[in-house]
This record gives C-alpha cells, structure tokens and sequence, in this order.
C-alpha cells in the first residue's frame, strides 16, 4: 500500500510539473460556432511547412459550438478551421484567444472574426484573392487574353503590396499574403511569384528580412530567405553579362578618392526631408550605397549597427544612399534605422558609384568633408573610422 501510495503521490507531482511547464509556455485558443453544421466533423490543423497536420476536431451539435487550444509558438503560426473543403484560415502569434463565428456551408466567405488585428487582415485578404479568382476566370470564360487577366493580378498585387506587405512586414498576415494563389481553368496560379519575378522577389525579401528582425531563427524567416536567394539567383544569370559590360564602360570615369572635399549629394529621406551630404562637416561621415534587395544587406545592416551604436556619441555618422529599384520596399527597409537614410532614383549618386565594383559600397569622409579612402582601400573599418575621431 505505501509503494502503491508513493507512485501515486509522484504520478501526481509529476502530472503538476508538466501543467507548470503547459502554463509557463502559454496557450492559445479558438472558439465560436459554425451554425448550420450540424452532425458536420470540423477540423483543426496546423499548417506547417510541409503540409498539413490534423491537431483536433468535433463533431458539432445544433448550437455549432467548438473551442480548441495550443502551445504559443516563438514566432507566427498558422492554422486552419475545416469542414470539407471550406476553409478558415487563423494566424496565432501570442496566447490569445481569436473567436470566429461562420456560417455553413459557405463558411469561407461567410464568416466573422474577433479578438485578433492579425485575423481581420487575413479573412480581408482571404476575401479579395477569392473576389479577384472569381473575377479572373469570368474574363476568361468571356475570352479575355492573358494580358487582360494579367493586368488584373497586377492590379491586386499592388494593392496587397502597398496596404498590407510593405505597411506591416513583420506581420503574420503580410507573410500569409506572400504565398496567395487562384485557379484558373484548374491550374493553380501564384500571385507573387519570387521565382520568375524580380518585383515579387524584392516584396519576399522585404518580409523576410523584417522577420529576422522580430523572429530571428524562425523556420518560416529561414524560409522565405531561401525562397529570396533563389530568385536573386535566377535575376543574376541575366544581369551578369549587363553589369560587365557596364564596368568595362564606367573604367573611363573613375572617381579619385585622393581629392579634397566631397560632391554634395542632396537627396530626400523617407519623410520627404532633404538631406545635403556636405551638412555634416565637422562629423566623421561613412558614405554608404546600399540595396537592400542583395543576399548580404542584413548582415551588413547588423555590421552597420553595431559601428553606429559604437561612435556615433563620439562624432560619427552614416550617411546611407538606397539604390533600390522600388521606393516603397525600400521605405520598409528603413523604417527602424537611426542613421540618415536617403533615396535616390534619378542617378544622383553616379559620381561615387560608377566606378563601384559593385554594391554595396563605401566612402570615408573625414570631419573637413575630404574623402579619405573607399571600400577597396580598407582592411578595418573599425579602425579606421577610429583614427579619425
């Protein structure tokens, strides 16, 4: 009796210590109804990277009701609510609790959502891709050409990029819109399509690197990191031969960093503020040409964080010149960066830049606004911006 009372007694220590654990981690949960579902199995389940994973389901009584519940993730994940093929799609980022309320068997469409900003986005996303599938293959069925139908996913993809990717990178829904899809005539058709498309792979690198900022090492970030170096990839194979050439070309105009004073580069910030290069005399200045679209910007970004949290209280400054081709992904890339950031579309800054073995690249600029040396002259950067401060 005492051993059977002992094994007791740990089986229930044992039992608290794992509700200790579920409680340290947190959970989140789903609950509402799906009215006119009766006798109906729903589904809950995970969408994961490789596929989809049954977690939990009910059989619904007449009141609909179902209420499920999971461990809090470290980053954004996603779930599905399922009868058949209707489909809701949740985003869970913390342990809160999301209420959906839906109607079958036209749940997909016919659905609330309350107590998540992140799921509002979503069932608004999820409404506009069926909206625009349905518009789609109408004009089709009419016999409109590819270019029509074309013009129309153009249309939507600017509208998704410019109100929901690029305005909250980091959000679960903005990585849900990356991966939106139509049928057309049986064929599933990607809205964004990183692979074939350099626009569309600039938008994917804009979400991944805002998810190495707030969920580093998630495997969703990892993800779309790969997904964006295979696209920069394929874009490579066709810029290379331009970019020689280009080089050979610009070997007439090299810039001589060894003469005293600086070109002015007057160009506007994020915020429409105009900025002049040679307004920062008196400072020790790093001159930097960026895009942000490259395999290597957030590391570089990191290195640049750490050389301007190091110095900047000493007299330093970084004076950085995107060179990105789309002006609102590269507003998203700088939104959080404390140093100047300017813009420059109209070739501004061909003076530093033709000579560049390529981007991104650097000049340094002492505190009388001489240049001092560019990248290829310098073996550490630390050390040389220390000498002059």
């Amino acid at each position: 009796m005492k051993k059977m009372s002992r094994l007791l007694t740990c089986g229930i220590l044992a039992l608290a210590v794992l509700a200790l654990a579920s409680c340290g981690k947190g959970t989140f949960h789903i609950d509402g109804t799906v009215s006119g579902a009766k006798d109906s199995i729903l589904y809950f389940e995970h969408n994961g990277l490789d596929g989809f994973d049954v977690l939990d389901s009910v059989k619904l009584d007449e009141t609909g009701k179902f209420d499920f519940s999971g461990d809090k993730a470290d980053a954004p994940e996603f779930y599905r609510l399922r009868i058949a093929g209707q489909i809701i799609n949740i985003a869970i980022d913390s342990t809160e609790t999301v209420n959906v309320n839906a109607k079958y068997p036209g749940m997909a469409t016919n659905y609330d959502v309350k107590g998540s900003y992140e799921n509002e986005k979503i069932r608004e996303l999820a409404l506009m891709q069926i909206n625009l599938q349905a518009q789609c293959q109408a004009a089709y069925n009419n016999g409109a050409s590819d270019s029509i139908v074309n013009k129309m996913i153009e249309q939507y993809k600017v509208n998704v990029e410019r109100n929901y990717i690029f305005k909250e990178p980091m959000k679960a829904y903005a990585y849900f819109a990356l991966f939106q899809y139509i049928v057309i005539n049986n064929q599933p058709v990607m809205i964004f399509d990183p692979a074939g498309n350099k626009q569309d792979n600039k938008v994917f690198g804009a979400v991944a690197t805002s998810w190495d900022t707030y969920f580093p090492n998630s495997e969703r970030g990892k993800n779309l990191h790969n997904i964006t170096i295979r696209g920069m990839k394929n874009a490579r194979i066709i810029a290379y031969n331009q970019q020689e050439q280009q080089q050979e070309a610009n070997k007439a105009r090299q810039f001589n960093v060894t003469e005293t004073g600086i070109i002015d580069l007057p160009l506007y910030d994020r915020n429409d503020q105009l900025h002049h290069l040679t307004d920062l005399k008196g400072q020790v200045v790093l001159l930097f040409f960026n895009v942000f679209s490259d395999d290597n910007s957030q590391k570089t970004i990191m290195q640049l964080r750490d050389l301007y949290d190091k110095y900047h209280n000493r007299g330093f400054q970084i004076y950085m010149v995107g060179l990105d081709d789309n002006k609102s992904f590269w507003n998203s890339q700088v939104a959080n960066l404390p140093w100047i950031n300017v813009y420059d579309n109209n070739g501004t800054s061909q003076a530093y830049t033709a000579a560049a073995p390529g981007l991104p690249y650097y000049f340094i600029i002492d505190r009388n606004n001489n240049i001092v040396k560019n990248a290829a002259q310098v073996k550490d950067l630390y050390k040389e911006i220390e000498s002059l401060l």
